[in-house]
């Protein structure tokens, strides 16, 4: 069991750094965006650079229209923050002293309702204004697959608390 603990504090810490890179990713691209702070053009006006702060070095290139910016850039950094820190709050549940608890099934629970409800609707929608590849049609399948994956454990869970519960009432 220490193996296991050991390796979701790892997981969890991990998915921390994920979550803030692209979060953080994510309001600097919203801000440079906003108000042209460090952003370039090149190729005719085709594309735009958004560069490290204060340097003329480029950190991201994205395509100059709008539909891209919002569905194919902007909504996948604060979509794959707001995963990995669903993420981490997962992997912080194996790490705890006590396993079965109200907490840690609400954590499985936004963990499996992120992963079964938003992916689709967001890359169908995404669909009509930009062009979709095939291996994000991939992705949301494996999210729907996780999301599965976490209802049944978030059962388990709820199976287990009650089950703790009854023990603890027995003695």
């Amino acid at each position: 069991m220490n193996q296991s603990k050991n390796i979701s504090k790892i997981l969890y810490y991990l998915c921390i750094v994920l979550s803030a890179g692209y979060l953080i990713t994510f309001v600097y691209s919203v801000f440079c965006l906003l108000t042209g702070f460090a952003v370039t053009t090149y190729k005719q006006n085709l594309y735009l650079h958004i560069n490290y702060p204060f340097t003329e070095q480029p950190f991201l290139n994205i395509e100059n229209n709008y539909p891209y910016i919002i569905l194919s850039f902007l909504l996948v950094l604060l979509t794959y923050g707001i995963f990995f820190w669903l993420s981490a709050k997962v992997f912080k549940v194996f790490f705890q002293s006590k396993l079965f608890t109200e907490g840690n099934i609400i954590h499985l629970k936004r963990f499996y309702i992120y992963n079964i409800f938003c992916p689709l609707p967001i890359v169908i929608i995404a669909s009509f204004f930009v062009e979709v590849e095939g291996i994000i049609w991939g992705l949301v399948f494996i999210h729907f697959m996780l999301g599965i994956f976490c209802y049944f454990l978030a059962n388990i869970f709820k199976q287990g608390l009650h089950l703790q519960n009854e023990q603890d009432l027995f003695i």
